[in-house]
């Protein structure tokens, strides 16, 4: 099988190194960037350069971009493919680039589309940090687009094949509405926790929980900023439910009302132990 990356960043590029190391498939990437090509060439992220003399070999062609990238060129990608080719973008959200693709199904019918999410990554990006294992043991999500049952079918064995623990099959706003609350919500709310004057003066009290709660502060702010913005109604509404419960907590702390502060951490700690106790969340 021939596979095919346009966009060689930490998801392109581990993608392209998973595929080459777990299967027999061949990679073809392209990037704009001249050095993510180096790079990925020298980590053996890709076989081949896509070019227009062999974009009608390739079978699967994944669009590892920011979603106004994505939007940009897809087009110009799709027109070129051979009939019966799918096309995956890996966009952390769903809604818009699907709607990109339903139209172009509509004007390329032969040609089948599909959204993904890969539940992976790590706070450092580009090709550089990719690696072999990024996706073991994660879930991969799909929002169909075309539906093809039997590719569908074929499209989850091969994401299970480079390690993918689960495949989710979702639709583009359930996707969206839920991201906001397990992703952009925890980068936001990462990002200004570690805002406080008084991190400037943690070194050497701080453990764990500092560093579990400003990991993902460390991002890229161009992407997250358009995932962000794309995504700002179901955001904006997980954003606001927090705010309303930390009043909660400041709001009995200002009273010294004991009893209520227990039970306002005591509901958080029944919360997350039912949440351990989930095994496919683990």
């Amino acid at each position: 099988m021939n596979i095919g990356i346009v966009g060689l960043g930490l998801i392109g590029g581990s993608l392209g190194r998973a595929i080459k190391n777990k299967t027999d498939g061949k990679v073809f990437a392209y990037d704009l960037d001249k050095d993510a090509m180096i790079k990925g060439k020298l980590l053996s992220a890709y076989d081949f350069t896509i070019s227009d003399g062999n974009i009608k070999d390739i079978d699967i062609l994944f669009f590892a971009l920011y979603p106004k990238a994505f939007s940009s060129c897809v087009e110009d990608y799709v027109k070129k493919l051979k009939d019966g080719c799918v096309v995956i973008d890996l966009c952390g959200n769903k809604r818009k680039p699907v709607e990109i693709m339903k139209k172009l199904s509509e004007k390329y019918p032969k040609i089948v589309f599909t959204g993904g999410h890969p539940m992976a990554g790590r706070e450092f990006s580009g090709v550089a940090h990719s690696t072999v294992n990024l996706f073991d043991g994660a879930s991969m999500l799909i929002t169909p687009v075309t539906e093809d049952l039997a590719t569908l079918s074929e499209i989850k064995d091969f994401f299970l094949k480079i390690g993918f623990r689960q495949v989710i099959f979702t639709n583009p706003e359930e996707h969206d509405a839920i991201i906001a609350y397990t992703s952009q919500l925890a980068h936001l709310v990462s990002s200004s926790y570690i805002k406080s004057p008084t991190a400037k003066r943690q070194r050497g009290f701080s453990a764990g929980s500092f560093r579990d709660m400003t990991r993902v502060a460390r991002l890229s702010p161009k992407m997250w900023t358009e995932l962000m913005t794309d995504n700002a109604d179901n955001l904006i509404s997980e954003l606001e439910g927090i705010i309303d419960r930390l009043s909660e907590y400041r709001d009995a702390l200002k009273d010294k009302d004991e009893k209520r502060l227990y039970g306002l951490l005591e509901e958080g700690n029944e919360l997350k132990l039912e949440d351990l106790k989930n095994p496919e969340k683990k």
